[in-house]
């Protein structure tokens, strides 16, 4: 009986139904991630091989400089959801990242351990086909971490 109690009134319930949290469709995460990859991740791999490296072929041999790419572009992508809760192909979408329990932002080493989680899911695709089965839209790494992609309201 007090179990019951419990779980009616839990905070995490009342902070959902307050905020009116709407979920972003799968689609728009699409198109948010295309968007970052052309004017993110883009022009680092751009610098990288150009003015860092002597050309594509020196690139292509390293598998450091891939390395160092993908972390850079993780860094980035990590303090741009930590302060600003969107990234700018999200903030083109109007979609943001936020906690689960809270709706407020997630932290910078949240944020850095959803893309490692995000890396992982592309690399097997199966978390990446969850969201078509979930009402939430949750990916894999967004139930790991406990994060939600919402639409923002204007």
């Amino acid at each position: 009986m007090r179990f019951r109690n419990l779980k009616k009134n839990s905070k995490t319930v009342q902070v959902k139904e307050s905020q009116k949290l709407v979920y972003a469709p799968y689609s728009y995460r699409v198109k948010a991630f295309i968007t970052d990859m052309f004017m993110i991740y883009a022009p680092i791999l751009y610098i990288i091989t150009y003015v860092v490296m002597n050309g594509s072929d020196d690139f292509q041999s390293s598998q450091l400089a891939v390395f160092f790419g993908v972390a850079l572009y993780g860094v980035i992508y990590a303090t741009l959801l930590s302060k600003f809760g969107q990234t700018p192909g999200k903030k083109a979408y109007d979609i943001k990242v936020v906690d689960d329990k809270s709706g407020k932002n997630i932290g910078f080493f949240k944020a850095i351990f959803r893309f490692t989680l995000f890396l992982f899911t592309a690399m097997t695709l199966l978390g990446l086909l969850i969201p078509f089965y979930r009402r939430d839209k949750k990916a894999l790494h967004d139930l790991v971490c406990n994060t939600l992609v919402v639409a923002i309201k204007k």
